[in-house]
């Protein structure tokens, strides 16, 4: 009962701010639009992760005591699952030329992995589940460390989970980045 309510708290929380700081940035401030800070959906993510995060430095990351880690594989399992119904593999056909670039993005991903885990001289085990981490996220991640050892699944989880947490500000910031290079 308390997982569910510090999660749906959280949510509820994210969701309240969201639905007013979206449209106060929209109507106070003309150059926000050009931000997505007018975006509810923006500020719902941004809440979420950043209340998420405050509290893995609080008590509230003892909750495994509640089942946490149950609850969230079984999430995992419809994330997967819910991926893999929406995907449609003949799409690639229709514009060869971001699958060109995610191709580029992939050999500059493998390369400083490489690089840094030659640098560090991290094993194998963290290179192989940290890329996966990056690129697939937390459905994946786990699986991969899992090929190393079962007991190293959750490892793949909490590197996927830090991924999107600093994902979730560094894409915004990329964003921003390509929009001010695009013509």
């Amino acid at each position: 009962m308390m997982l569910l309510a510090i999660a749906f708290g959280i949510t509820g929380l994210a969701h309240f701010c969201a639905d007013f700081l979206g449209p106060y940035f929209g109507t106070t401030y003309e150059w926000a639009k050009e931000y997505s800070l007018n975006s509810k959906f923006f500020w719902l993510i941004v809440i979420s992760t950043t209340i998420g995060i405050g509290l893995s430095f609080t008590k509230v990351r003892q909750i495994e005591a509640f089942g946490a880690s149950k609850v969230a594989s079984s999430f995992l399992y419809i994330l997967v699952a819910s991926i893999g119904l929406h995907m449609n593999v003949t799409a690639i056909f229709n514009n060869p030329g971001l699958f060109l670039v995610g191709a580029i993005w992939m050999l500059v991903h493998a390369s400083i992995m490489l690089v840094v885990a030659k640098l560090i001289k991290a094993p194998l085990f963290y290179m192989a589940v940290g890329s996966q981490a990056n690129v697939g996220g937390a459905a994946s991640a786990p699986v991969v460390a899992s090929a190393f050892h079962p007991s190293l699944a959750p490892v793949g989880v909490l590197l996927a989970v830090l991924g999107y947490g600093v994902g979730t500000y560094m894409a915004y910031i990329c964003g921003l980045m390509m929009q001010a290079v695009a013509p």
